[in-house]
């Protein structure tokens, strides 16, 4: 019976060929022409002198390329605890029985994930704008106006400023895939737990975060990935600086490769972003897997 039913292989085939096609075309095929150019000294034109892997030398000496990724590093830290620790706790407060209007809040809170990167870097940019920006307009109002600043030409600052609106934007998108998680966790652990005397704390802590660990852990390679390959906002808010103050590694190697006209470099810089973003996210896994089995052994 359950045979007769099944789709037959070769309709399988079918349907699944065209996704698996796009995907390589997407993404394979631009990586493996990225490696391919990376071994070249190519400018764009017809013309490309092979060089071995002078490019890569460069790439592991560029001071300036090791400088973005400590800012995408900036950005990975700033965003798991903004996106996700936030998102968790507004799941939370949202779950609670004495919320009101559950979906309303669900809504408000993903909506912003709807937007285009690159309008939420200009409306940020006005946010933080000097003469006609919200930000120093509420200073002013509540009579600190000596403090308003020109605030996306701040080094020290900038990095924060830029990861305000990234949190902003995904904080919803993470609150989703937690609450789906949450959501699927048998009811009566709560109501054995409470009965029990634990607290909404405990109950957080003891409770919920093994239950959806793995989820968790999606949560934090999604944040990973998006971060280290963070370009819209950045590019219209600043543009990498003050200086390079603000530069990640996806910008530099775009201003490598259009703006200096190094192609060959800039695929160079575009495999290193891969691979550094490979070995971030190995690495936090393995971390995760590491203490929270270190805690279950406890």
């Amino acid at each position: 019976m359950l045979s007769s039913i099944r789709p037959k292989k070769r309709v399988v085939f079918f349907y699944l060929l065209i996704p698996v096609l796009i995907y390589v075309f997407s993404v394979f095929v631009p990586l493996a022409t990225a490696f391919y150019y990376s071994f070249f000294n190519w400018k764009g034109g017809p013309n490309k002198t092979f060089n071995g892997l002078e490019n890569y030398i460069t790439l592991i000496k560029d001071i300036n390329f090791w400088s973005a990724f400590g800012h995408n590093i900036y950005l990975v830290i700033a965003c798991i605890i903004g996106q996700i620790g936030l998102a968790f706790i507004f799941v939370l407060m949202i779950n609670s029985r004495y919320t009101k209007l559950k979906g309303i809040h669900r809504t408000f809170g993903f909506f912003p994930s709807t937007i285009a990167a690159v309008s939420i870097g200009f409306i940020w940019s006005m946010i933080y704008d000097y003469k006609r920006g919200l930000l120093n307009w509420l200073l002013d109002l509540i009579g600190k106006g000596d403090s308003a600043k020109v605030w996306l030409n701040e080094p020290k600052l900038v990095m924060l400023l830029i990861a305000i609106p990234l949190i902003w934007q995904f904080i919803g998108y993470y609150m989703v895939i937690i609450l789906s998680a949450i959501s699927s966790i048998d009811q009566e652990i709560f109501e054995v737990s409470e009965i029990d005397g634990a607290n909404a704390f405990q109950r957080a802590i003891y409770i919920v975060l093994p239950l959806i660990k793995n989820t968790l852990l999606v949560c934090v390679t999604l944040c990973i990935a998006g971060n280290m390959k963070a370009f819209d906002h950045i590019y219209v808010m600043t543009s990498g600086g003050p200086g390079r103050s603000s530069m990640v590694m996806a910008l530099y190697g775009y201003k490598v490769s259009f703006g200096q006209q190094n192609m060959g470099y800039g695929s160079a810089i575009s495999i290193g972003i891969f691979v550094l973003s490979l070995i971030v996210i190995l690495g936090s896994q393995k971390l995760i897997t590491y203490f929270s089995k270190d805690k279950e052994v406890a």
